[in-house]
């Protein structure tokens, strides 16, 4: 289980973006967070990613509380989340080619020789194909870039996804595909899955449940 109890959260604790936010996603269940831009919801996100402290509250993952983030937080904690960002060309170094960018977090859990195996099985699955793995990121589209974070976020196979966003800067064909690439992929493993958007008939068909950003903060935990 994923569980955020009663979360304030922000950049500076004197002006936190949010309080008192509740959410839980189940094993293998999908849940949609639906809001307003600006509302918070991404930066929830980066909570429930292991990427932010939050101010207050707490955040359970499969049963044991987090007391550490980001590269602090242990190293089963922190691969047991994959996070998939709205903006591909701020997530992904431009120096890196597109095999490089996917590899990028077997080759920092020490796992290099697992990379040829997850790229021939990965690339394809999210879309790509082995042209591309040798271009940097000014020589890709957006719709191709975001595929190599997806792949990159699932490489290591986590437990649990956040896609925050994700398809907001995509034509309706790549979103459709990546949201595929994704639920074939929960498919396989059970990995349980947080969907951040503002598209309400997406979040609805893609997720097993949608909870309102104003939900979320009614929900204390």
């Amino acid at each position: 289980m994923l569980e955020l109890h009663d979360v304030t959260a922000g950049y500076t604790r004197r002006a936190p973006v949010f309080r008192g936010a509740s959410l839980t996603v189940a094993p293998g269940e999908s849940v949609g967070l639906l809001g307003p831009s600006g509302c918070g919801k991404s930066t929830l996100a980066r909570v429930a990613a292991l990427l932010l402290r939050p101010d207050a509250g707490r955040v359970v993952l499969d049963g044991a509380e987090i007391r550490a983030w980001r590269h602090r937080a242990p190293r089963a904690q922190r691969t047991a989340v994959g996070v998939v960002f709205q903006q591909p060309r701020l997530s992904a170094d431009p120096r890196l080619r597109l095999a490089n960018l996917i590899a990028e977090p077997l080759r920092a859990t020490g796992r290099r020789d697992e990379i040829s195996e997850r790229l021939a099985a990965l690339v394809p699955a999210v879309g790509l194909t082995d042209d591309l793995l040798t271009r940097r990121p000014h020589e890709v589209s957006d719709g191709q870039l975001q595929r190599a974070c997806l792949a990159r976020a699932l490489i290591l196979r986590p437990r649990w996804l956040i896609c925050d966003e994700m398809t907001a800067m995509l034509d309706a064909s790549t979103t459709a595909a990546l949201v595929a690439a994704v639920e074939s992929y929960r498919s396989e493993t059970g990995a349980g899955l947080l969907a951040v958007g503002h598209d309400r008939v997406l979040l609805n068909r893609w997720c097993d449940r949608t909870l309102d950003w104003a939900e979320c903060l009614a929900e204390q935990g």
